[in-house]
């Protein structure tokens, strides 16, 4: 059975300090990247003999907009079957420099995922074979799961504060 100490330890040794951040909340073991090494890294993990992280569960990203310098996290999940251990990496960006290269080669489910994640963040993943919008319309000049719009109406009267607990 593998452990968080010996999948982290593995990691280290094969990628130095190109990987940090280890953490395991709740037991699964999650690390962070660079976009440089990301494609490099999930590879290795997929085609290690023992680790076998042979099913990507899901891409996803984060909009930290009071991060400066990491406003957007691109959130992978992997899972190995065969040990049944779950691993999650994360990959910083820039709100200025939103590209990361596609898993697609390596994963074909990675397609609508990364097509989910372009449509709602606006990040954008290099060398993917039709990154167009999935969910929203082609006209839509906004991504909506930014955190770029305050949560309420600032104009609207008919809410006491005292009824929201504030």
């Amino acid at each position: 059975m593998l452990t968080n100490e010996e999948v982290a330890q593995t990691i280290i040794n094969q990628f130095g300090e190109t990987v940090t951040d280890f953490d395991d909340p709740y037991d699964l073991l999650t690390c962070s990247t660079s976009r440089d090494q990301i494609i490099p890294l999930i590879t290795y993990l997929k085609g290690h003999q023992t680790f076998q992280f042979g099913f990507l569960t899901d891409i996803t990203a984060i909009h930290y907009p009071d991060s400066v310098g990491k406003e957007f996290c691109v959130v992978y999940h992997l899972h190995s079957l065969i040990n049944n251990f779950r691993l999650r990496i994360k990959v910083y960006l820039t709100a200025e420099d939103v590209h990361i290269p596609t898993m697609t080669p390596l994963f074909a489910s990675a397609n609508w995922m990364e097509r989910e994640t372009f449509d709602l963040f606006g990040i954008i993943f290099d060398g993917h074979p039709d990154l167009r919008r999935i969910l929203n319309m082609e006209e839509m000049d906004y991504y909506p799961m930014r955190k770029e719009y305050p949560l309420e109406d600032g104009t609207r009267e008919d809410k006491i504060d005292a009824l929201f607990g504030r």
